[in-house]
């Protein structure tokens, strides 16, 4: 089967998160290693090496089971695509990364970026040049080598950045919900000025209770992000129903400062602030990927 030549000429492929070194034979995820080994890792870098085609399960084992190993090579090779999905949180129902071929074989089927000797050479030399040098473009540029998030297919941003936003984002409402809780009397007096009868009281206590909801929820959210809770992808997934519903409740606050901002800076705050959930998942999506 040939193979595509800067693929077979890489010494570091790169798909997504992750990369694999061919020099030290191993699998990193945002430079972190990952335990893949023996016949699992031949067969990935097989199936990396010839992306975007179809690997065959007789090529398979003329290339890393040797004729005289007496295996199950069946049992053998479904174990190490087993290995290698988990090690990428891939899975046969949907894949991202390897896709299995009835009776034929296996793909890879996300984009692979292949870095050879020279390229790695050029770019030691680029890191090394004096401040205010023009940058190099092309596939030798840092700007090619960022890593993708294997979902939102958006360079990888740091961390502490995407942490800080989040954080601050729950700041905001925490002041949100004490300056409405404080200020429940001039909410009141608002409300009443525009809606007859009960509808005023209606905004007065959603604005004590999602208020009082409100609170301890920013401030879980707050320290979880703040001591960096691994589970914390998964733990805003489940609360996100509820802090959609919230933050939507709490857009139209900007109308309880009409007199103060006009009805032109209340529209506009309310439709930034509808937004917000979302990016809020956004930010947990990006940190702590599945």
């Amino acid at each position: 089967m040939p193979m595509t030549p800067s693929n077979h000429d890489a010494r570091l492929l790169r798909f997504g998160v992750f990369e694999v070194d061919l020099d030290l034979g191993e699998l990193r995820k945002n430079g972190a290693r990952i335990r893949l080994q023996g016949q699992p890792f031949q067969v990935l870098t097989t199936l990396l090496q010839n992306s975007g085609q179809v690997v065959t399960r007789a090529y398979l084992r003329e290339t890393i089971w040797s004729a005289d190993t007496f295996v199950d090579f069946d049992h053998s090779l479904n174990t190490a695509i087993n290995k290698i999905r988990d090690s990428l949180g891939d899975s046969a129902s949907s894949p991202r990364f390897v896709e299995t071929l009835a009776r034929r074989g296996y793909r890879f089927i996300a984009p692979v970026e292949s870095v050879t000797a020279g390229d790695m050479s050029a770019r030691a030399q680029y890191t090394g040049t004096r401040a205010g040098a023009p940058a190099p473009h092309g596939l030798n540029s840092p700007a090619a080598l960022d890593a993708l998030h294997p979902e939102l297919h958006v360079p990888v941003p740091r961390r502490g950045l995407v942490r800080a936003l989040f954080a601050l984002i729950q700041a905001m409402y925490l002041i949100f919900y004490v300056s409405g809780l404080a200020h429940l009397h001039d909410a009141e007096r608002v409300a009443t000025s525009f809606l007859p009868g009960w509808r005023a009281l209606f905004i007065v206590w959603a604005v004590l209770v999602t208020g009082a909801a409100g609170i301890p929820l920013r401030f879980y959210l707050l320290s979880a992000v703040a001591f960096d809770f691994r589970k914390m992808g998964g733990t805003f997934r489940r609360l996100f129903p509820f802090v959609l519903v919230l933050d939507q409740l709490w857009a139209i606050a900007p109308f309880l400062l009409l007199p103060q901002i006009g009805v032109g800076l209340a529209f506009a705050a309310t439709a930034a602030l509808l937004y917000v959930p979302f990016s809020e998942r956004t930010l947990v999506r990006l940190a702590y990927q599945p």
